[in-house]
């Protein structure tokens, strides 16, 4: 129909990514401001406010069960949340290289190194798994996007044809 069933308000800068839980009953909202919020999409109010990052959050995403979110930021940091206290768990840093031209997997709970993505000849952009976990797609600056076979590591496929950048996926 096209209605607006709610504005969300609250950040303070530009809001720069977003992901739905996978129950599609919450949103979070990456900022400029280096704040992540969660929103009811129900009640179109304020969950709340993941507080930790000294830079802008560029990336966020949930886990497959939609009890955990994880940031990147800016900060050169990823951290992990638990969503329904939205307070950061402990041991989940791990160190970003931005601008990147490969993907660094780690182990959410841990923070230990898991694997190494390359193949891009341009800065990535986004990164997304899909939702059984078994694909990681990738986009990049240099007009490509690439899915790699989760458990594997390897590139299973280069999708070809953008004239410029990809600046997400999903």
């Amino acid at each position: 129909t096209g209605k607006c069933y709610h504005t969300f308000r609250g950040h303070s800068a530009e809001i720069v990514c977003l992901s739905f839980n996978p129950q599609s009953t919450l949103l979070a909202t990456g900022s400029m401001d280096t704040t992540a919020k969660l929103w009811d999409l129900e009640k179109g109010e304020e969950v709340a406010t993941l507080n930790g990052h000294s830079a802008e959050i560029i990336a966020l995403s949930f886990n497959t069960t939609g009890d955990r979110i994880i940031t990147g930021s800016f900060d050169h940091t990823v951290a992990v949340w638990d969503v329904g206290t939205g307070s950061k768990l402990e041991n989940s840093k791990a160190a970003m290289q931005c601008p990147c031209l490969c993907v660094q997997l780690w182990d959410a709970v841990t923070g230990a190194h898991i694997a190494t993505l390359a193949g891009h000849s341009k800065e990535v952009l986004d990164v997304c798994f899909d939702y059984a976990g078994q694909r990681i797609a990738t986009a990049s600056a240099d007009g490509s996007a690439r899915v790699y076979n989760a458990g594997t590591k390897q590139c299973i496929a280069k999708l070809e044809g953008h004239e410029d950048e990809i600046s997400k996926v999903s």
